[in-house]
């Protein structure tokens, strides 16, 4: 089962300084009380994982923000401007228990057939 935590179409300071998500928005994401800092694992469409560091900070409307530094896996993966980024927790049960970790998915829009459709940026740059 996946249930999505965020998802955004990214704007050239995401692609240029951090991520950043509204920590309203974090859901089972929570940081432990008084730390601004964390690492958050996660994995990508072909398993790799992937640790970005990340903080608490507040923006230009004084909310607090999740600032994932995550740059190099944007560059990576040629992410782009206007592309979708989710995150998500996917759950398994695994050996009895309930086995839980963080995904994250890129879509790229692209014109297919004269019609418009997200597609994994993942499996674009296969092409």
């Amino acid at each position: 089962m996946q249930i999505v935590l965020f998802s955004k179409l990214l704007t050239t300071t995401d692609l240029g300084k951090s991520l950043s998500i509204p920590t309203t928005s974090l859901g089972l994401l929570l940081l432990e009380e008084g730390h601004l800092e964390m690492n958050l694992n996660v994995h990508d469409d072909s398993g790799q994982e992937w640790i970005f560091p990340c903080s608490i900070q507040r923006n230009e409307d004084m909310e607090h923000v999740l600032s994932i530094g995550w740059l190099g896996f944007a560059n990576h993966r040629d992410i782009r401007v206007g592309d979708k980024v989710s995150l998500l927790v996917e759950t398994a049960l695994k050996d009895q228990a309930t086995a839980a970790r963080i995904k994250i998915e890129v879509e790229r829009k692209i014109r297919l057939f004269g019609k418009d459709i997200w597609a994994g940026v993942m499996y674009l740059l296969l092409e």
